[in-house]
């Protein structure tokens, strides 16, 4: 499960790895209500609880915090990250942070790639008709990259024994 979180709209994206094939199973942009903070987290932790016990993701993928011009916005992005963590967490989610840079390097190849590029190669890597919504996008992309760091770590430790 990857996770691109967000005060607005938080991404979510479920992909499996099936030997060397990347499989669509869900994403969704989790579009939150105008108003109460208090209520906005209270709705993104229903949500993606919902989504956790519907799907039943073992690990996630979530941003990394970045560096944010307006610190308010960092503040309040920082509560999302962290209800998301705990909805992952209470449910037995491994919690794997990665950097944007290492998730757009992982898809497109580059680390300062835009939303576009992102949202192009996660269509191609999943065989999608279409592009996802930009925040679903890039919840794809994260879970996409944590696939990939895993089956890497896997053919590291086979290689070891």
């Amino acid at each position: 499960m990857g996770l691109d979180p967000g005060s607005q709209i938080t991404g979510v994206g479920i992909v499996e790895q099936h030997g060397s094939k990347l499989v669509w199973i869900a994403h969704e942009a989790i579009r939150l209500p105008k108003g109460d903070l208090g209520e906005r987290l209270r709705v993104l932790y229903q949500q993606l609880l919902e989504i956790i016990l519907q799907y039943r993701p073992t690990v996630m993928a979530i941003e990394k915090v970045f560096i944010a011009k307006n610190p308010h916005s960092a503040l309040v992005l920082g509560h999302a990250r962290g209800v998301a963590m705990l909805a992952a967490v209470n449910n037995g989610l491994d919690v794997q942070e990665l950097a944007a840079t290492e998730i757009k390097k992982s898809i497109v190849g580059r680390g300062r790639a835009d939303k576009k590029q992102v949202q192009h190669m996660v269509r191609v890597l999943l065989s999608l008709r279409e592009s996802p919504q930009e925040d679903a996008s890039d919840a794809l992309a994260a879970a996409i990259c944590q696939l990939h760091l895993m089956q890497m770590q896997r053919s590291i430790r086979e290689s070891i024994q």
